[in-house]
């Protein structure tokens, strides 16, 4: 068949605008009323769970988001973290676990959508509540008010993020996956504080992030004044019955966090949530016409390195739906898959239905969405502690103790929050030992100097503030001065007050003693007996355990020593000389090349405290999780091929006796298959001999 040459120009040009269809992104809508967001004019209910990108490793993600999405969730949850991305003032880092957009992007990729919750101040038990600690330096500075200097460089931030998420086409607007955005957060907790100048800088806040101009809503957690446009939403693990709804007849009613379980701080005990508990509090939220649940956390993972804030351990809500390492964890994950499935199944029905409340008994009632005499869904709820047998409809229905039945069609339950599939029963974590570290010929050692008066440079007569002199580059540091008395001081109190938080004392090198706070009690006093003689030197070590995370005027929190006294003597306001970190960390005697720095010597069984540990393994077969035993060890901070892979504190035990962390995640990617680097510090008196390398399984 002959074309003529109008033809082959007509099917050229049709040629081209197919091949250019096919790359056409497809632009959303997002917006809302007051039943739910509304995706391409779609109002639609949304299941979304918290992933957080520094808190696991590139290599983890698809698997993650791979396991959300099968789970029944829409959206991924992700805070932005300011202090990660911006060390230093304006030197940015976007690269390994801080690459957001690589991370958003693989969401895109499955096909699911984002909250990007921008902050930047975000608290989510992470050092500084993600705010860099140069913000700290800035003269005249208040953090989260009506304060320029803050305003400036949080609206820098902002923009910093909002122009790279817009670089590559995120935003729906763009036929991106994120759809809503928040700012702030929480401020509700800290907002009477600052009092007028509290409610003005959140009508500030509002007002600039909408000029951003990301084409989606924004959000504000926890704050039930949150200017328009903003959509106020809800946090806490029952907002079906303690949030006071929108505050505006045209927003949905959103859940921002519902806790899957809670924070976990050293001496302390994992908080256990059921799978039936967050069940009936989700469906009863749906219930009460709620449109979007955010699982906090989804998948917690790892607070590598410093990264926890004060006390919290390096796992991050380990009973989560997944684990800490990114396992299933049942029957959280399955009971909840189940809830989304039976939710949607009716979706229609209750985004579109007249709702309607029915009481069946003194603790009973149903929820009825009617959209016709045809369709019809319905939630039967006993808030009772005992079982309940009730009539809807003239059918009978037993209700378990506290729990929702769902019925999409009025007629049939597809789920009940109190009865968990035999399916989903739950699976014993098992930590398998595939290494032991048990002999002294494997392990190399490094005693950490301790450092004399005269050997500091940086000198005041005063007990300097531990964050402003530290800045975070360490969680150490030493305190010293030489006792210049020609008379005495023999068998008397030492008496050392310090917001530390952790204090170890020694005189001419020797330890006499060692203190610590806790999460409620930061403020601690250690007292030992000391002798002092003329020209004794006194060097104490005072170590954070992370950064304070919350509260108003974050930037006026302090650490460290406040006092020193010695049988009634104040040794405050005199000499004093300091030395930020240690010595291993300023040669990064963790890494391949700052180890051969420093004469490593053989290990003789015997343990004392601040030294250095090293040994070499190799990466177990398979591709379970591996993890790093420490029961035996007393506190410190690993690392793995010069990765912090994050604090350790054996010795301090719950109420039970049981140290709140015993196994530490080295994830695969971080492994060689041979000759892999093992460091710790350990500040103690732990014993190496008994560390074990595991691998983890669900049986």
């Amino acid at each position: 068949m002959m074309l003529n040459p109008s033809s082959c120009f007509f099917f050229s040009s049709l040629l081209l605008l197919l091949t250019a269809a096919a790359f056409v992104t497809v632009l959303a809508t997002v917006t809302y009323d007051g039943r739910s967001l509304i995706i391409d004019g779609q109002h639609r209910i949304l299941f979304s769970g918290s992933i957080h990108y520094p808190r696991s490793t590139p290599e983890m993600w698809p698997d993650l988001i791979t396991k959300a999405k099968e789970g029944g969730l829409d959206v991924i949850q992700t805070y932005v973290f300011w202090n990660l991305h911006e060390p230093q003032q304006g030197q940015y880092n976007f690269s390994g676990r801080r690459d957001l957009v690589r991370f958003i992007k693989e969401i895109q990729a499955q096909g699911l959508y984002v909250t990007l919750r921008i902050g930047p101040y975000i608290e989510s038990e992470w050092t500084y509540g993600g705010l860099p600690l140069w913000l700290h330096d800035i003269p005249g500075i208040t953090f989260r008010t009506d304060n320029n200097q803050y305003k400036f460089h949080m609206q820098r931030f902002a923009a910093k993020i909002v122009n790279l998420m817009k670089s590559a086409n995120l935003y729906a607007s763009q036929g991106g996956p994120i759809i809503l955005s928040q700012i702030e957060n929480e401020y509700g907790n800290v907002e009477k504080a600052f009092h007028e100048q509290g409610s003005s800088y959140i009508r500030w806040a509002a007002q600039m992030a909408v000029g951003l101009n990301t084409g989606v809503p924004w959000v504000m957690c926890k704050q039930d004044d949150a200017p328009d446009p903003m959509i106020n939403a809800c946090n806490g693990m029952k907002c079906g019955t303690t949030f006071k709804g929108p505050n505006s007849p045209n927003k949905p009613s959103i859940w921002t966090e519902n806790w899957t379980s809670f924070y976990q701080a050293f001496g302390e005990k994992p908080y256990l949530r059921s799978a039936e508990d967050i069940a009936y509090n989700v469906a009863l939220f749906i219930a009460k016409k709620g449109s979007y649940v955010n699982y906090y956390m989804y998948h917690g993972g790892t607070n590598f390195d410093r990264t926890a804030s004060a006390y919290i351990i390096t796992a991050y809500y380990d009973e989560a739906p997944l684990d800490e390492y990114g396992l299933v964890r049942q029957p959280k994950w399955g009971h909840l898959k189940e809830l989304h499935a039976a939710i949607k199944s009716c979706s229609d029905t209750l985004l579109n239905g007249t709702q309607s409340i029915i009481t069946l008994g003194s603790q009973q009632q149903a929820y009825v969405f009617r959209r016709s005499s045809k369709e019809c869904a319905s939630f039967l709820e006993n808030s009772g502690g005992k079982e309940s047998t009730v009539k809807f409809q003239n059918i009978p229905y037993v209700l378990p103790p506290r729990s929702i039945s769902i019925l999409p069609d009025c007629k049939k339950v597809t789920f009940n929050s109190g009865k968990v599939s035999t399916q989903n029963n739950a699976r014993v974590r098992a930590m398998i030992p595939q290494l032991k570290f048990n002999t002294a010929e494997r392990w190399k050692v490094y005693t950490e100097a301790i450092p004399n008066f005269d050997d500091t440079k940086l000198r005041a007569n005063k007990l300097l503030d531990q964050i402003s002199t530290v800045k975070d580059t360490s969680d150490y540091l030493w305190y010293t001065f030489r006792f210049n008395d020609k008379a005495p001081i023999v068998q008397s109190l030492l008496r050392v007050l310090s917001q530390g938080h952790v204090l170890h004392a020694f005189i001419n090198g020797v330890l006499v003693g060692s203190g610590h706070g806790t999460l409620d009690s930061r403020s601690f006093v250690t007292e030992c007996k000391v002798n002092l003689t003329n020209g004794m030197n006194v060097s104490l070590l005072s170590a954070t355990v992370g950064m304070p995370a919350s509260g108003a005027y974050l930037e006026s929190k302090v650490a460290g020593l406040r006092s020193v006294k010695v049988q009634g003597r104040d040794f405050t306001n005199q000499a004093w000389g300091y030395q930020v970190g240690l010595q291993g960390e300023k040669l990064q005697i963790y890494t391949d090349i700052g180890s051969s720095k420093v004469q490593w010597e053989n290990f003789q069984s015997s343990v004392k405290p601040l030294t250095w540990y090293q040994t070499t393994f190799d990466a177990p077969a398979g591709k379970d999780p591996v993890v790093l035993n420490l029961g035996s060890m007393g506190k410190g901070l690993a690392w793995v091929n010069g990765q912090g892979i994050g604090r350790y504190w054996l010795s301090f035990h719950t109420e039970n006796g049981d140290p709140s962390q015993t196994w530490y995640h080295i994830p695969r990617s971080l492994l060689k298959s041979t000759g892999n680097l093992l460091v710790l510090f350990e500040e103690e008196t732990g014993n190496p001999l008994e560390i074990s390398l595991d691998t983890v399984i669900y049986k």
